[in-house]
C-alpha cells in the first residue's frame, strides 16, 4: 500500500495531528493524548510515546502500520528481523486522510502493546510549540515489572499491606501510584523535543548504550 500524504494544511512543516496513545490490555485503560507535528520522523514519534507513557527507552521497539514495520536502523537491530528505518520516514508520509491506526510495541520481553490513533490533521496554532501534552489517565507501568500480568500482580501486592512481599515491592516500585500522571515531567520533556525542532537540533538518545530486548 502506498503511503498517503495529507494535504490538510498548505504548509506541511506547520501541520500537526492529534495522537491518542493507549496501552492495550489495561483496565482501567492507561492512555495519553498529545499533539505532534506531522513532519517528525517515526523515531521521534517513538520518543514522544516513551515520554508520554513514562518509559525510559531501555528496550527494543517497533511500529506497525498496515503491513509495514518500522524501527531501529539495521546496525542497531541486534539480530532481529529487518524493518524499515524509523528515522528515515516522516509521520506525514504514512498518514491516511482522516484516521490512521499505528501499532507500537515496546520491550519485546514484557511486550507492552500500544495503539496510536492519529486524527485531526490541521495547521498548528501560532505561538504554540509542538509536540505538546494534552491529557491522560493513569500512570504507565514501571519498567521491567513483567508485562501486563506482572504489573497487575505488583498492584495487588502494593495494595495488600499484609502480603509478605509488600514492603519489598513498594520500595522497588518507588512507591508507585497508579493514579498519578506526572504531567509536569511529560510537558518538560516534550518541550525539549520542541526546542530541538525549533533550533534544528538532532534527536538525542535517552540511552547511549544499545537497547535490551
Amino acid at each position: 500500500m502506498s503511503p498517503t500524504k495529507s494535504s490538510t494544511a498548505p504548509d506541511s512543516d506547520n501541520e500537526i495531528a492529534t495522537v491518542r496513545i493507549e496501552l492495550l490490555h489495561t483496565r482501567p485503560l492507561i492512555w495519553r493524548q498529545v499533539e505532534v507535528p506531522t513532519s517528525i520522523t517515526l523515531e521521534v514519534l517513538h520518543d514522544v510515546v516513551q515520554i508520554a507513557m513514562g518509559w525510559f527507552d531501555s528496550h527494543l521497539w517497533e511500529f506497525t502500520i498496515g503491513k509495514r514495520r518500522y524501527g531501529l536502523s539495521m546496525d542497531q537491530d541486534w539480530g532481529t528481523e529487518p524493518r524499515i528505518e524509523a528515522d528515515k520516514v516522516r509521520l506525514r508520509d504514512v498518514l491516511k486522510p482522516t484516521k490512521t491506526i499505528i501499532e507500537y510495541i515496546y520491550d519485546f520481553g514484557d511486550s507492552w502493546e500500544h495503539r496510536l490513533t492519529v486524527t485531526d490533521i490541521r495547521a498548528g496554532e501560532p505561538g504554540i510549540s509542538y509536540p505538546r501534552y494534552v491529557a491522560g489517565k493513569w500512570s504507565g507501568p514501571p519498567e521491567d515489572c513483567g508485562g501486563i500480568p506482572g504489573f497487575y500482580q505488583m498492584l495487588d501486592v502494593i495494595a495488600d499491606p499484609g502480603h509478605p512481599d509488600h514492603a519489598e515491592i513498594k520500595e522497588w516500585s518507588d512507591d508507585f501510584d497508579p493514579k498519578v500522571v506526572d504531567e509536569a515531567s511529560i510537558k518538560s520533556a516534550l518541550a525539549h523535543i520542541a526546542d530541538r525542532r525549533n533550533t534544528g537540533g538532532n534527536r538525542s538518545k535517552t540511552k547511549s548504550a544499545g537497547p535490551a530486548s
